[in-house]
């Protein structure tokens, strides 16, 4: 097969400010035919993203191309003129960013930033150009293509703003599309429609994708062939089912092998040790050596040989054949009960939530009138014990954040009840209420948002001890030392600050900056959301041995199933500020009642490539400033009718610990 895209020993080099040279990317070769999707896959800091930037030359002003040649259709896009390298920018090679909301104009209207593309290419202008952009928005997916023209990014979700990006990109009819994580942090459902939105204009137009991610669920949905790159380098490439089936190469079996999986609750996930070297680190032999459990004294003296593993699948390493997955071993069990330690199903309950509810009013007018309220939470009960793990999912926007900020009272609920151990919070002064916010602490989404970056990493976490354990004050050297010795980290590094560190280790600094008080309740939004599974893998396997030793319970929000799987207890499922399934992760997850829930498990993409379509899930969630009457999810339900329009659906209890929101289950 005639290849549309090949890049043959490419190798970049960055002059850094110290005089010396890093090469993030070092002699990197792959094919993509058309119509076929090749996958690069690795954690962050392997190259995937520069080299990507290469074949356009997006490069920034200290990167240059050291050596190799990038042909596209039969040119060598490296020796183009600039002016040449315009026609091919969006008309041969469209680009998926990975962040669309900095990827998008804020200022200028979608229909603006489309046509600028169609002008450019298409020589398309005024209601010919207004034509072609509904026909590209209507095409990837976005409802009421033509009032859509009009809006500006901000007035919509995350994965509409995606899809945008998708049309932006196909607006010069590219017959090579670079998509660089074009669902990370997406929820599961927007993420299935980005996805199937891709692969049908990849089928239907001829359009090669090379696809960059980190996610084997998205590359077993997606890939045709899987290339697997560790700094710099790739190190295995393979079709997708031979490489999904017998990985080869030591770290991608490492990858494997630190996937969450229900098989491997209670125990631990297996981690890669170390992280991924610098750029500018000289290497002699394997760059994977110093992480590797098989080294061996060749590998860290001559760089691996490429060995043909099969047909299409070969692999850098010098093990060559006599390499197998079956020799790294996959989890390590926990002592029989010790995860969830102090916590029972039937323990007396550390957070009761009754009827919470967290309503903003809408203001207009030159007197900033109320028109009107967003319910944002409207009515959320639970309970936690001492020692659980209560998981909290659903899309973005439904309120999962805002209930976690409303159970801190850094919001104050509009209605409800929020006891904690036994006090009642919401109606408590600032006065009273300061002391017992020790007892509940968060780790927010963004360790690098979430740590002041002009702060030591000591001053970080003992912040939280002056203010709130004074008594431990004149001891706070030896507790910020112990806190950090508890996560994994050097007590010397409380001298650092956060930019020191990487993502996983900022993630680290946050868990221990929320454990300096001692809380009994510690509340997870998304902590790991945007980590590479390597890294995800040694926060979970954090939280799990914190628990067990000091009876920690957690309210964990995540749109990741596969974590609540691996993690949870206790399972409640969230749409439009309420809850409308509840039960023990077994129940939820493997026999959910509500089609909300079965929409969100059939929209998550697994390693063996299979869907396990229950309920097909379109369109988008509506805004809680207008729910609809009945149930909230009738326009979206397939099994939606009369009935469900009417009224709103009380609990119907499934089982003791099992209930769902549906007028069409019966107990």
């Amino acid at each position: 097969m005639t290849a549309l895209l090949a890049v043959r020993d490419l190798s970049l080099v960055i002059s850094l400010t110290d005089g010396r040279r890093a090469r993030p990317v070092d002699g990197v070769s792959f094919e993509i035919a058309a119509g076929e999707c090749f996958a690069l896959l690795g954690e962050s800091g392997c190259g995937k993203s520069l080299t990507a930037l290469s074949i356009l030359r997006l490069l920034p002003p200290a990167a240059m191309v050291a050596t190799g040649e990038v042909g596209f259709e039969g040119r060598d896009l490296l020796r183009l003129a600039e002016h040449d390298m315009r026609s091919v920018r969006g008309g041969g090679i469209g680009m998926i960013f990975q962040e669309p909301a900095t990827s998008l104009n804020p200022v200028l209207r979608i229909g603006q930033q489309i046509g600028e593309a169609l002008a450019l290419h298409e020589g398309l202008r005024g209601a010919a150009a207004r034509q072609r952009t509904v026909e590209l928005l209507s095409q990837v997916g976005i409802p009421d293509p033509a009032a859509r023209f009009d809006a500006y990014p901000f007035q919509m979700s995350g994965g509409m703003k995606q899809r945008v990006m998708i049309a932006m990109a196909l607006a010069g009819r590219p017959r090579l599309l670079i998509a660089d994580e074009p669902t990370t942090a997406l929820d599961v459902t927007i993420q299935a429609q980005v996805l199937e939105v891709l692969d049908d204009l990849r089928r239907q137009q001829g359009m090669a994708l090379l696809l960059i991610s980190h996610d084997l669920g998205v590359v077993a949905r997606m890939a045709d062939r899987v290339g697997v790159m560790y700094a710099g380098q790739l190190v295995e490439t393979a079709p997708r089912e031979t490489f999904f089936t017998a990985p080869a190469h030591p770290y991608t079996q490492r990858l494997f092998a630190a996937l969450p999986d229900p098989r491997r609750r209670g125990g631990r996930l297996s981690t890669i040790p170390g992280s991924v070297p610098a750029a500018h680190e000289m290497h002699t032999g394997c760059r994977f050596a110093a992480r590797c459990a098989e080294v061996m004294p060749a590998c860290r003296s001559d760089p691996p040989p490429w060995h043909a593993m099969g047909a299409d699948h070969f692999m850098r390493c010098v093990l060559g054949q006599g390499t197998a997955q079956e020799s790294f071993p996959g989890t390590k069990k926990l002592p029989a009960g010790t995860r969830s330690a102090g916590g029972t199903a039937g323990a007396l309950s550390l957070l009761e939530v009754r009827d919470l509810a967290v309503h903003f009013p809408i203001r207009r007018g030159l007197l900033q009138r109320a028109v009107g309220q967003v319910r944002a939470v409207d009515g959320v009960s639970l309970a936690l014990a001492p020692g659980r793990t209560l998981a909290l999912v659903g899309e973005s926007g439904c309120g999962k954040t805002t209930v976690a900020k409303a159970l801190l009272q850094l919001i104050a609920p509009t209605g409800g009840r929020v006891v904690l151990d036994g006090t009642e919070l919401t109606r408590l002064p600032p006065g009273q209420l300061r002391p017992l916010r020790a007892k509940m602490q968060m780790v927010f989404q963004d360790p690098y948002a979430s740590l002041d970056p002009r702060m030591t990493v000591g001053e970080i976490i003992g912040e939280g001890i002056e203010a709130l354990r004074p008594a431990a004050w004149p001891r706070r050297a030896a507790r910020v030392a112990g806190l950090l010795a508890q996560v994994g980290l050097q007590a010397e590094m409380a001298s650092r600050y956060p930019h020191e560190f990487s993502g996983g280790q900022r993630q680290r600094i946050a868990i221990a900056r929320a454990l300096a008080v001692e809380p009994q309740l510690l509340i997870c939004d998304e902590p790991t959301s945007a980590l590479d599974v390597s890294v995800q893998a040694q926060i979970l396997n954090l939280l799990s041995d914190l628990q067990a030793r000091l009876g920690l319970a957690y309210l964990f929000i995540t749109h990741n199933l596969g974590v609540v799987d691996y993690l949870a207890d206790e399972v409640a499922v969230m749409y439009l500020g309420r809850i409308v399934e509840r039960g023990t992760t077994d129940e939820v997850l493997r026999a959910p009642r509500h089609p909300y829930t079965q929409a969100l498990l059939a929209a998550v993409p697994t390693i063996d490539g299979r869907g396990k379509a229950v309920v097909r899930l379109a369109g988008d969630m509506p805004s809680p400033a207008n729910p609809p009457p009945g149930c909230h999810f009738h326009p979206r339900c397939p099994l939606a009718d009369a009935a469900c329009r009417a009224r709103y659906p009380a609990a119907v209890e499934v089982s003791a610990t099992h209930a769902v929101h549906c007028l069409k289950v019966v107990s």
